[in-house]
């Protein structure tokens, strides 16, 4: 049973008797980011099983597995067994976010897709969005989707906001309503605090999103169409997506 971590293209095989650190000064050395730790990520099998460990001090990673059913949020000094046949790891270390897949020759445990109806239509993620929820998003994630999967920036709120024809007030106001709402329904890492800044925020946001599949590239067209306030034509404001 082996494991290879595959970042930009480059896959690294991991020996069972060897501890792959990932980090700025590691076994993967991903880029001179001062922001991200010396050792971020370590990989190592232990008792007939290959974990993953979050062995920084701030930091924290999404994970998720290649389709999107599962995710979890590895907070720092924890460990998560690697069970699926490629898991995806999302961070971001200052305003940069990195993906990384570790692929598993032997996987103990094997998703099933879904039955799709004769209607054509599904369900993304846990959660249902409104469009401009959605579009708020995907200008956000825009970068990271039109990266190609490995290193992109996290735009801040007014490049956001002026990318898809917003004032910076009304897309805070949504990112902040979304984010209450999320957490409401058990997503940790996006509630803010005093001692919390907004671009973490934004960023766990990203990594949650793309983890669920609640965006995609099929949803880059929504940058480019206006959406408007629901006040703005005359309906009634849904009281989880307030716009003022």
């Amino acid at each position: 049973m082996s494991v290879t971590v595959d970042f930009c293209g480059e896959q690294f095989p991991v020996a069972v008797d060897q501890v792959f650190s990932i980090g700025r000064e590691a076994d993967l050395a991903l880029d001179d980011n001062p922001f991200l730790h010396r050792r971020f990520l370590r990989i190592e099998h232990r008792a007939g099983l290959w974990w993953l460990a979050n062995v920084g001090t701030r930091m924290s990673a999404t994970i998720a597995d290649a389709d999107g059913f599962m995710q979890s949020w590895l907070s720092p000094g924890a460990e998560t067994p690697l069970i699926f046949g490629c898991t995806v790891i999302r961070f971001t270390a200052g305003q940069t976010a990195y993906e990384i897949e570790v692929l598993l020759d032997d996987p103990m445990f094997t998703g099933l897709q879904p039955e799709l109806s004769g209607t054509g239509s599904t369900t993304r993620g846990s959660i249902s969005l409104t469009p401009s929820q959605r579009q708020m998003i995907v200008a956000l994630a825009e970068p990271v989707l039109r990266s190609g999967k490995t290193i992109a920036s996290i735009p801040s709120s007014a490049d956001a906001a002026k990318r898809i024809g917003w004032t910076l007030t009304r897309f805070n106001r949504k990112l902040d309503n979304v984010c209450e709402r999320f957490t409401t329904q058990g997503v940790r890492g996006l509630h803010g605090t005093a001692g919390k800044m907004a671009t973490s925020r934004k960023a766990r946001l990203v990594e949650y999103a793309l983890a669920m599949r609640l965006v995609t590239v099929e949803d880059l067209p929504l940058l480019d169409v206006q959406i408007p306030d629901r006040r703005q034509i005359g309906l009634d404001t849904d009281p989880s997506d307030v716009e003022l």
